[in-house]
Protein backbone atom coordinates (compact mmCIF):
# COMPACT_ATOMS: atom_id res chain seq x y z
CA UNK A 1 0.00 0.00 0.00
CA UNK A 2 1.56 3.87 -1.02
CA UNK A 3 1.41 5.87 1.54
CA UNK A 4 -1.29 8.13 1.10
CA UNK A 5 -0.84 12.33 1.49
CA UNK A 6 -2.49 13.14 4.94
CA UNK A 7 -3.56 16.62 5.75
CA UNK A 8 -4.55 17.48 9.68
CA UNK A 9 -6.91 20.13 9.75
CA UNK A 10 -6.14 21.31 13.37
CA UNK A 11 -2.63 20.43 15.58
CA UNK A 12 -2.88 20.25 18.54
CA UNK A 13 -2.48 17.51 21.00
CA UNK A 14 -3.82 14.51 19.33
CA UNK A 15 -2.85 15.27 15.84
CA UNK A 16 0.32 15.48 16.84
CA UNK A 17 0.65 12.45 18.58
CA UNK A 18 -0.76 10.84 15.31
CA UNK A 19 1.53 12.80 13.15
CA UNK A 20 4.85 11.64 15.75
CA UNK A 21 3.06 8.02 15.46
CA UNK A 22 3.06 7.82 11.89
CA UNK A 23 6.71 9.11 11.16
CA UNK A 24 7.54 6.90 13.80
CA UNK A 25 6.63 4.00 11.63
CA UNK A 26 8.08 5.02 8.68
CA UNK A 27 5.00 7.17 6.91
CA UNK A 28 7.21 9.99 5.05
CA UNK A 29 7.12 13.47 6.26
CA UNK A 30 6.91 15.00 3.24
CA UNK A 31 3.47 12.86 2.76
CA UNK A 32 2.18 15.36 5.02
CA UNK A 33 0.37 18.66 5.84
CA UNK A 34 -1.05 20.60 8.79
CA UNK A 35 -3.00 23.52 8.93
CA UNK A 36 -3.59 25.16 12.46
CA UNK A 37 -4.66 28.87 13.01
CA UNK A 38 -2.38 29.34 15.40
CA UNK A 39 1.62 29.36 14.73
CA UNK A 40 2.47 28.29 18.39
CA UNK A 41 0.77 25.43 17.34
CA UNK A 42 2.51 24.71 13.81
CA UNK A 43 5.83 25.70 15.21
CA UNK A 44 5.64 22.79 18.02
CA UNK A 45 4.26 20.14 15.09
CA UNK A 46 7.47 21.47 13.36
CA UNK A 47 9.46 20.64 16.12
CA UNK A 48 7.59 17.00 15.84
CA UNK A 49 8.48 15.82 11.92
CA UNK A 50 9.06 18.17 9.04
CA UNK A 51 5.59 18.18 7.67
CA UNK A 52 3.61 20.97 5.21
CA UNK A 53 2.60 23.20 7.59
CA UNK A 54 -0.31 25.97 6.30
CA UNK A 55 -2.34 28.36 7.87
CA UNK A 56 -5.24 27.71 5.57
CA UNK A 57 -7.14 24.61 5.43
CA UNK A 58 -8.29 24.55 2.24
CA UNK A 59 -4.29 24.44 1.16
CA UNK A 60 -3.56 21.84 3.35
CA UNK A 61 -6.50 19.21 1.81
CA UNK A 62 -5.64 20.32 -1.58
CA UNK A 63 -3.73 17.08 -2.52
CA UNK A 64 -5.04 15.27 0.35
CA UNK A 65 -5.64 11.40 -0.09
CA UNK A 66 -6.91 11.34 3.53
CA UNK A 67 -7.98 14.54 5.47
CA UNK A 68 -8.32 14.42 9.54
CA UNK A 69 -10.11 16.66 11.05
CA UNK A 70 -8.54 17.39 14.41
CA UNK A 71 -10.51 19.83 15.91
CA UNK A 72 -12.88 20.75 18.90
CA UNK A 73 -16.59 19.84 17.78
CA UNK A 74 -17.72 23.15 18.29
CA UNK A 75 -15.14 24.60 15.02
CA UNK A 76 -16.04 21.07 12.96
CA UNK A 77 -18.74 23.29 10.97
CA UNK A 78 -16.24 25.98 10.19
CA UNK A 79 -13.77 23.58 9.33
CA UNK A 80 -15.08 21.11 7.20
CA UNK A 81 -17.19 23.76 5.05
CA UNK A 82 -13.23 25.14 4.69
CA UNK A 83 -11.99 22.03 3.05
CA UNK A 84 -15.26 20.58 1.17
CA UNK A 85 -14.34 21.98 -2.53
CA UNK A 86 -10.85 20.30 -2.29
CA UNK A 87 -12.15 16.95 -0.97
CA UNK A 88 -15.09 16.57 -3.34
CA UNK A 89 -12.68 17.31 -6.29
CA UNK A 90 -9.88 14.88 -4.71
CA UNK A 91 -12.47 12.66 -3.50
CA UNK A 92 -10.83 12.16 -0.20
CA UNK A 93 -11.66 10.07 2.62
CA UNK A 94 -12.34 12.48 6.22
CA UNK A 95 -11.64 11.22 9.27
CA UNK A 96 -12.92 12.71 12.33
CA UNK A 97 -11.59 12.51 15.81
CA UNK A 98 -14.32 15.44 17.06
CA UNK A 99 -16.51 13.80 19.79
CA UNK A 100 -20.68 14.25 19.00
CA UNK A 101 -20.03 15.51 15.45
CA UNK A 102 -22.15 12.79 13.20
CA UNK A 103 -21.72 11.87 9.80
CA UNK A 104 -24.66 12.82 9.01
CA UNK A 105 -24.21 16.53 9.89
CA UNK A 106 -20.65 16.10 7.71
CA UNK A 107 -22.07 14.99 5.12
CA UNK A 108 -24.44 17.85 4.95
CA UNK A 109 -21.55 19.93 4.52
CA UNK A 110 -19.00 17.51 1.94
CA UNK A 111 -21.62 16.01 0.15
CA UNK A 112 -23.86 12.80 0.26
CA UNK A 113 -20.41 10.63 -1.83
CA UNK A 114 -18.48 11.57 0.85
CA UNK A 115 -16.17 9.35 2.08
CA UNK A 116 -16.41 9.55 6.22
CA UNK A 117 -14.98 7.42 9.15
CA UNK A 118 -15.58 8.64 12.43
CA UNK A 119 -13.28 7.67 15.00
CA UNK A 120 -12.76 7.82 18.92
CA UNK A 121 -9.25 7.95 20.14
CA UNK A 122 -8.17 7.99 23.98
CA UNK A 123 -5.67 10.39 25.61
CA UNK A 124 -3.18 7.36 26.09
CA UNK A 125 -2.75 7.90 22.31
CA UNK A 126 -0.31 10.75 23.42
CA UNK A 127 1.80 7.60 24.69
CA UNK A 128 1.77 5.43 21.32
CA UNK A 129 -0.73 2.97 23.46
CA UNK A 130 -4.34 4.34 23.05
CA UNK A 131 -7.60 2.21 22.23
CA UNK A 132 -9.66 3.79 18.92
CA UNK A 133 -12.88 2.41 17.51
CA UNK A 134 -13.89 3.72 14.19
CA UNK A 135 -17.18 3.19 12.13
CA UNK A 136 -17.42 4.17 8.24
CA UNK A 137 -19.99 4.67 6.04
CA UNK A 138 -20.79 2.52 2.83
CA UNK A 139 -18.60 5.62 0.86
CA UNK A 140 -15.89 4.14 2.63
CA UNK A 141 -13.61 2.18 0.09
CA UNK A 142 -11.73 -1.12 1.03
CA UNK A 143 -8.76 0.81 0.28
CA UNK A 144 -9.87 3.85 2.55
CA UNK A 145 -10.67 1.17 5.28
CA UNK A 146 -6.42 0.37 5.16
CA UNK A 147 -5.86 3.90 5.06
CA UNK A 148 -7.80 4.47 7.86
CA UNK A 149 -7.38 1.56 9.85
CA UNK A 150 -3.10 2.28 9.63
CA UNK A 151 -2.96 5.81 10.71
CA UNK A 152 -4.52 5.19 13.69
CA UNK A 153 -3.26 1.79 14.50
CA UNK A 154 0.12 4.57 14.60
CA UNK A 155 -1.04 5.51 18.24
CA UNK A 156 -2.68 1.97 19.57
CA UNK A 157 -4.58 -0.61 18.81
CA UNK A 158 -7.92 -0.24 16.86
CA UNK A 159 -11.27 -1.82 16.51
CA UNK A 160 -13.74 -1.65 14.28
CA UNK A 161 -17.37 -1.19 15.63
CA UNK A 162 -20.53 -2.36 13.42
CA UNK A 163 -22.64 0.98 14.04
CA UNK A 164 -22.36 4.75 14.60
CA UNK A 165 -24.48 4.55 17.70
CA UNK A 166 -22.11 2.42 18.88
CA UNK A 167 -19.55 4.96 19.48
CA UNK A 168 -21.41 6.57 22.39
CA UNK A 169 -20.47 3.33 24.40
CA UNK A 170 -16.84 3.71 23.32
CA UNK A 171 -17.09 6.80 24.42
CA UNK A 172 -18.23 5.61 27.59
CA UNK A 173 -16.00 2.91 28.10
CA UNK A 174 -12.33 4.25 26.49
CA UNK A 175 -12.79 7.63 25.50
CA UNK A 176 -13.68 8.61 29.60
CA UNK A 177 -12.24 5.52 30.93
CA UNK A 178 -8.60 6.47 31.52
CA UNK A 179 -10.56 9.39 34.04
CA UNK A 180 -11.89 6.28 35.91
CA UNK A 181 -8.83 4.74 36.35
CA UNK A 182 -7.43 7.85 37.61
CA UNK A 183 -10.10 8.47 39.62
CA UNK A 184 -9.72 4.78 41.49
CA UNK A 185 -6.15 5.36 42.06
CA UNK A 186 -6.84 8.49 43.71
CA UNK A 187 -8.95 6.72 45.94
CA UNK A 188 -6.58 4.10 46.68
CA UNK A 189 -3.98 6.78 47.88
CA UNK A 190 -6.19 8.40 49.93
CA UNK A 191 -7.19 5.59 51.69
CA UNK A 192 -3.77 3.90 51.88
CA UNK A 193 -2.50 7.69 53.53
CA UNK A 194 -5.41 7.18 55.91
CA UNK A 195 -3.67 3.40 56.99
CA UNK A 196 -0.08 5.85 57.61
CA UNK A 197 1.23 5.87 54.21
CA UNK A 198 3.31 8.63 53.13
CA UNK A 199 1.61 9.96 50.20
CA UNK A 200 5.18 10.46 48.13
CA UNK A 201 5.39 6.12 49.09
CA UNK A 202 1.38 5.90 48.62
CA UNK A 203 1.42 7.11 45.17
CA UNK A 204 4.51 5.27 43.99
CA UNK A 205 3.24 2.06 45.23
CA UNK A 206 -0.23 2.80 43.43
CA UNK A 207 0.74 3.72 40.09
CA UNK A 208 3.23 0.91 39.59
CA UNK A 209 0.60 -1.59 40.80
CA UNK A 210 -2.30 0.05 38.19
CA UNK A 211 1.34 -0.23 35.77
CA UNK A 212 1.82 -3.97 36.24
CA UNK A 213 -2.03 -5.12 36.81
CA UNK A 214 -2.76 -3.61 32.90
CA UNK A 215 0.54 -5.37 31.53
CA UNK A 216 -0.82 -8.13 33.30
CA UNK A 217 -4.18 -8.83 31.88
CA UNK A 218 -2.71 -7.60 28.15
CA UNK A 219 0.30 -10.01 28.43
CA UNK A 220 -1.50 -13.17 29.76
CA UNK A 221 -3.72 -15.60 27.73
CA UNK A 222 -6.16 -16.26 30.57
CA UNK A 223 -9.14 -13.43 31.04
CA UNK A 224 -9.92 -11.07 33.92
CA UNK A 225 -12.08 -13.48 36.15
CA UNK A 226 -8.98 -16.01 36.19
CA UNK A 227 -6.52 -12.90 36.71
CA UNK A 228 -8.31 -12.27 39.86
CA UNK A 229 -8.85 -15.42 41.13
CA UNK A 230 -5.50 -16.27 41.35
CA UNK A 231 -4.68 -13.11 43.44
CA UNK A 232 -7.81 -13.73 45.98
CA UNK A 233 -6.26 -16.59 48.47
CA UNK A 234 -8.84 -18.05 49.77
CA UNK A 235 -9.88 -16.43 53.73
CA UNK A 236 -7.57 -13.50 52.91
CA UNK A 237 -6.73 -10.20 52.51
CA UNK A 238 -7.56 -9.71 48.83
CA UNK A 239 -10.87 -11.73 49.21
CA UNK A 240 -11.73 -9.29 52.23
CA UNK A 241 -11.58 -6.29 50.06
CA UNK A 242 -12.97 -7.91 47.09
CA UNK A 243 -15.78 -8.93 49.30
CA UNK A 244 -16.32 -4.99 50.64
CA UNK A 245 -16.35 -3.75 46.82
CA UNK A 246 -19.33 -6.50 46.01
CA UNK A 247 -21.39 -5.46 49.34
CA UNK A 248 -20.76 -1.99 48.11
CA UNK A 249 -22.65 -2.62 44.76
CA UNK A 250 -19.34 -1.71 42.69
CA UNK A 251 -20.63 -3.32 39.68
CA UNK A 252 -23.36 -1.25 39.56
CA UNK A 253 -21.78 1.61 40.28
CA UNK A 254 -19.86 1.18 37.13
CA UNK A 255 -22.68 0.58 35.45
CA UNK A 256 -24.69 3.47 35.81
CA UNK A 257 -21.21 5.80 35.51
CA UNK A 258 -20.88 3.82 31.98
CA UNK A 259 -24.81 4.62 31.42
CA UNK A 260 -24.30 8.08 32.00
CA UNK A 261 -21.40 8.67 29.72
CA UNK A 262 -22.89 6.99 27.13
CA UNK A 263 -26.37 9.15 27.41
CA UNK A 264 -24.29 12.47 26.92
CA UNK A 265 -22.65 11.42 24.37
CA UNK A 266 -25.63 10.98 22.36
CA UNK A 267 -26.91 13.86 24.14
CA UNK A 268 -23.88 15.94 22.27
CA UNK A 269 -24.59 14.62 19.05
CA UNK A 270 -28.02 15.82 18.98
CA UNK A 271 -27.09 19.25 20.66
CA UNK A 272 -24.50 19.64 17.59
CA UNK A 273 -27.07 18.83 14.99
Amino acid sequence: MDAPHIAFIGAGNMASSIIGGLVQSGHPASSISAADPFPASLERLGEIAAVTLCADNAAAAEQADVVIMAVKPQVMAAATNSIARAVRARRSLVISIAAGVTITSMQARLGPQAAIVRCMPNTPALLGCGATALYGNANVSALQHEYAESILSAVGMTRWVPTEGALDAITALSGSGPAYFFLFMEAMIDAACELGLDRETATAMTLQTGLGAARMAVENDVDLVELRRRVTSPGGTTERAIQSFEDSDLRNIVAKALDAAADRAAEMAREMG
